[in-house]
């Protein structure tokens, strides 16, 4: 059975002497770009690779595109064949404990088509916590051809953002910590605020005290009053720069809700034009129909 969304670190366990499975470390820290991967040469999940989010998980800037654009398809399809991902290989990213990192790798294997792909509930913290093998040995798989089969309707551009921006069929939501979205702080792009119209579920409200992942349940009522209303294809997720949203994109999937988009450039891409229009303060997503578990709109 393939894991999709989510794995736990038990279900990985019994699982890392399987040639089919590949692990990749995606730890990473905004502040500090070569945090990861000096913690990944120090010790890492056996047999896992490294990603870079910077190098291997985003194209390059053009100062309009956003901070952490989409890679090339080519590009990307050349840094998944070196970790080994074909067909048939179930794909298992962490990084150091929540998944945001994660969930950019897990979003972007998708977008190429690879469905075989999850996120390790809990990342590297709670392998370390439990105690289990850690390796400093450099991953040892063979490069591969890896077969892209783009997605592009996982993608919203910002011309259509800006377009559905308003439109009460769709639905932006900015996944940011409440505060950057009311514009009251702006600690990473130039204009603080959010895009008109957008609603706010802040990312990190997809994990629970424990520092794992919520419950497809709990996750559905937490997402009704967001995302319902709506088709689910008509969800667009964006934050700062396309990582975040990715977390969020992984949630929805989690709880059943199929569908939803990501708007990768995001805010830093938005606001490199100071010509669009930008909103503060709290904003609410607006009226919305639901059913007893506040998704009767949404396409189980």
């Amino acid at each position: 059975m393939a894991f999709r969304t989510l794995i736990s670190t038990d279900a990985l366990a019994t699982r890392l002497t399987d040639a089919n499975v590949i692990v990749v470390d995606c730890r990473f820290k905004l502040d500090d770009v070569a945090w990861g991967e000096r913690e990944w040469k120090a010790g890492h999940i056996p047999g896992a690779a490294y990603a870079h989010l910077d190098r291997d998980l985003s194209g390059p800037k053009t100062g309009t595109n956003g901070r952490h654009p989409l890679p090339d398809v080519a590009a990307l399809a050349r840094t998944f064949g070196r970790y080994g991902i074909t067909s048939g290989k179930q794909v298992v990213a962490y990084d150091q404990d929540k998944g945001m990192f994660a969930s950019r790798l897990w979003w972007l294997l998708r977008w190429l088509g690879h469905d075989a792909v999850a996120v390790l509930d809990g990342g590297f913290a709670k392998w370390v916590a439990e105690r289990r093998p850690i390796s400093a040995a450099a991953a040892g798989r063979e490069a591969v051809e890896f077969q892209a089969a783009p997605r592009m309707d996982m993608v919203v551009g910002i011309d259509e953002v800006a377009a559905r921006a308003r439109d009460a069929e769709w639905r932006l939501v900015d996944a940011r910590a409440p505060e950057r979205y009311r514009g009251e702080v702006e600690p990473m792009d130039p204009v603080a605020g959010h895009i008109p119209g957008a609603t706010n579920y802040f990312f990190q409200q997809n994990i629970d005290e424990r520092g794992t992942f919520r419950t497809p349940e709990d996750l559905r009522a937490q997402l009704a009053p967001f995302v319902s209303g709506v088709a689910p294809e008509h969800v667009v997720c964006y934050c700062g720069s396309g990582v975040q949203a990715c977390h969020n994109l992984l949630a929805l999937e989690h709880a059943g809700v199929a569908g939803a988009k990501l708007f990768p450039g995001s805010w830093s891409q938005w606001v490199s034009d100071r010509s669009r229009p930008v909103e503060s303060g709290p904003v609410e997503a607006g009226p919305h129909v639901s059913g007893p578990d506040g998704f009767s709109s949404l396409n189980r």
